[in-house]
């Protein structure tokens, strides 16, 4: 079931987005535009209410636990980043604004890494808490090991991430000449 829940969230995020951008574009109806883009965060605390009741129903904590804290992490940590791309895409084509694209060199590529670096660092913060949250809440360490790997699994991605990041700092592409 929640399995589940994570992919119709998945989905519902993006017929959420395509929807506020189609209204706030097409339809030329920005407010309501963004009112419809501002109920995304609604899919994630669903998926967070649904989890804890699984937990709370005596459901032993699994691997689907672990990635619906993944998803809500990652989702909190590059959300709106992500939305914020695609609007200024939808932007560039309905209204002819130039085309969002991040630096591509230098120090100004390295602080773009760095900041979406940060994101994953944000999301694997908020989904080490679900999960200790969750871990504390069953109060039985034998069940919740499976929780425990996954805010390895969680900051294992977020230091790789770093490195690549750091990578644009340590080695910056130069700008053609």
């Amino acid at each position: 079931m929640i399995v589940a829940l994570i992919i119709i969230c998945e989905v519902g995020f993006w017929v959420l987005l395509a929807a506020g951008l189609a209204t706030r574009y097409l339809l030329r109806m920005p407010r309501l535009g963004i009112a419809i883009l501002l109920c995304e965060p609604l899919l994630e605390l669903v998926l967070l209410v649904v989890t804890a009741l699984d937990l709370k129903n005596g459901a032993d904590p699994s691997w689907k636990h672990g990635l619906a804290a993944l998803y809500i992490g990652y989702t909190v940590g590059h959300g709106h980043r992500t939305v914020k791309w695609l609007d200024g895409h939808a932007a560039h084509r309905f209204k002819g604004t130039p085309v969002p694209r991040p630096p591509r060199y230098g120090k100004a590529r390295a602080l773009h890494e760095a900041k979406v670096w940060f994101g994953s660092v944000v999301g694997a913060a908020v989904a080490s808490g679900l999960l200790l949250l969750a871990m504390w809440y069953v109060d039985d360490p034998d069940r919740t090991s499976s929780l425990q790997a996954w805010m390895y699994t969680a900051w294992r991605t977020a230091g790789i991430h770093g490195l690549i990041a750091l990578s644009y700092t340590l080695f910056p592409k130069k700008a053609p000449a």
